[in-house]
């Protein structure tokens, strides 16, 4: 027998032996999840929760470490439970991770899942359960590592098409930076040109987080650079604050919230308008049984308004003038 005949054969065997364990323990009294999790996990994961060594396991793939927070809070308990119920190919990972289904009752693997979400020793780190579907365009309040893609194709009111590399990296449990790099193509007197657009920075910092409630809020700004070619239709040469509050809500039956506030802000140009936006965004996910593939169809509400930072005053000044003549008439005549 080969290395890798008797690795593949040592590897099946724990699988053997794990499912042999969990079967023969069912129809007695209702196990603990750190029961199953001896029983059934730490063969690979170790008893610590920071995996098995190499040598001991028999593949190469290295394993998580459940102590790691930034790991075992990412996720949502769906992602969890169908990498249990299906084993790796449940969520693309690697197959070396057996499928316990058949071996495991969905209430046993709501158990061991909490037991191993809590090798995360510290409570900064918002659960992953708030890591809800994102919108296309409000911001959600929980911080991510993600590399997303984006495409707006030309539709009857823009000439124009946008593809946007956005970059988010969690920083420890509460922050996260962003960079957004856009590569446009307009169509401009003379035909199209193509290159890159306006640069955003961005900054998100979870203010509270709630996992009995389902809610958490976070605090940001956005920095838009003017790195596009206004001259060829790539740019609009305006660097741009973007402070902004956004907030997301879990509800029961899957059912979800974002809702979000700012103010754009050109600081290199006074001739241009300050806005003020508002985006909420709900939605609800459909999960195939409860471990398989799942939906998010959200509908998304957009409002903004141009503003000047003096329309502020005359409204400040005309209510507390109203109020004066208000408690002036109240008074009545000096000397009544």
């Amino acid at each position: 027998m080969t290395a890798t005949s008797r690795r593949r054969a040592w590897t099946a065997a724990l699988v053997v032996v794990g499912s042999a364990t969990i079967v023969s323990a069912q129809g007695a009294s209702p196990r603990s999840g750190a029961d199953i999790y001896r029983s059934a996990c730490t063969a690979c994961h170790g008893a610590d929760g920071k995996g098995a060594p190499r040598t001991t396991v028999g593949f190469e793939t290295r394993l998580p470490d459940f102590t790691n927070c930034a790991f075992s809070t990412a996720e949502p308990d769906v992602d969890w439970v169908s990498t249990v119920h299906e084993g790796g190919r449940g969520r693309g990972l690697d197959r070396n991770m057996p499928a316990f289904g058949d071996a495991l009752s969905s209430d046993e693997i709501d158990r061991v899942i909490a037991y191993v979400r809590g090798f995360c020793a510290s409570r900064s780190w918002p659960t992953g359960n708030l890591n809800l579907p994102r919108a296309l365009v409000t911001e959600k309040a929980f911080p991510e590592n993600e590399l997303l893609v984006t495409t707006a194709v030309p539709t009857q009111y823009t000439d124009r098409v946008e593809t946007r590399f956005t970059f988010e990296r969690r920083v420890g449990p509460l922050s996260q930076f962003e960079v957004t790099l856009p590569f446009n193509a307009v169509d401009w007197p003379g035909g199209w040109n193509r290159g890159l657009g306006d640069i955003d920075l961005s900054f998100k910092q979870v203010v509270v987080h709630n996992a009995s409630s389902g809610s958490i809020i976070s605090g940001g700004a956005e920095l838009t650079l003017p790195t596009g070619k206004e001259t060829e239709g790539l740019g609009n040469r305006l660097l741009t604050f973007e402070p902004f509050g956004t907030f997301s809500q879990a509800w029961p039956f899957n059912v979800f919230l974002h809702a979000q506030v700012g103010m754009d802000i050109p600081l290199n140009n006074q001739a241009a308008l300050n806005e003020v936006f508002w985006r909420a965004a709900v939605g609800k996910t459909f999960i195939e049984r409860k471990w398989g593939r799942a939906w998010s169809p959200i509908v998304e509400l957009l409002g903004s308004r141009d503003l000047e930072f003096g329309e502020f005053r005359p409204i400040i000044g005309s209510a507390l003038e109203a109020r004066l003549h208000t408690e002036a008439a109240d008074a009545g005549p000096v000397g009544s």
